[in-house]
């Protein structure tokens, strides 16, 4: 359901929450700064209510990644043929791939390099549990259709994959693997239990 921004007392309201998520999404994906105070001013939105639907710049960032997330997922699981390990190492990979090359994703890594790991990390956060929700439902809908088993419960699977790719892709510069995606497709893989052949 949308909800409308109540703005003042007898006025219409100005933009839907949903609105004000999707402009910040833009700014994010261009590599402009989320700036909360103008994106209510270019929504003709006030202050306080976009405290109210997102309470803090760190909230809606972390709202806009894994909107994005889920968003992408889906996309690219609907684009890929196959089935199995084989279409999930696919899927990911794909998915690693727009990270690493996202503008947005880079400047914000860039600027504000520790609020960025805290929202894309932190499992009491937002982005991180719905990311691993967004690949365990794209795995269970293997194992539903009968072309993919694990080892480990899908849920374990999916936390494994997220972490792995959060390593190699924006978190462990120290150790020489960020943005690595050639050998994280490769250990995912294996993760999935595909081996090349």
């Amino acid at each position: 359901m949308t909800r409308l921004a109540t703005g003042r007392p007898g006025r219409p309201a100005a933009a839907t929450r949903e609105a004000a998520l999707a402009h910040a999404s833009e700014r994010f994906l261009s590599g402009d700064r989320v700036d909360v105070q103008a994106i209510a001013r270019e929504l003709g939105l006030a202050r306080a209510t976009m405290h109210r639907w997102f309470q803090t710049r760190e909230a809606l960032l972390g709202e806009v990644l894994a909107t994005l997330t889920e968003t992408r997922l889906q996309a690219i699981r609907a684009r890929c043929r196959g089935s199995g390990g084989p279409v999930l190492v696919e899927c990911f990979d794909r998915f690693n791939r727009e990270l690493a090359a996202s503008v947005g994703l880079r400047t914000l890594l860039a600027q504000e390099q520790e609020r960025a790991l805290r929202i894309l990390t932190s499992s009491a956060g937002v982005v991180q549990p719905r990311t691993v929700a967004a690949v365990q439902r794209l795995i269970d809908a293997e194992v539903q259709t009968g072309s993919f088993s694990a080892e480990v419960p899908s849920s374990v699977l999916a936390y494994a994959i997220v972490r792995l790719a959060e390593a190699f892709l924006y978190n462990d510069a120290i150790v020489g693997i960020r943005g690595d995606t050639d050998r994280l497709r490769a250990i995912e893989a294996l993760l999935l239990g595909v081996h090349p052949s």
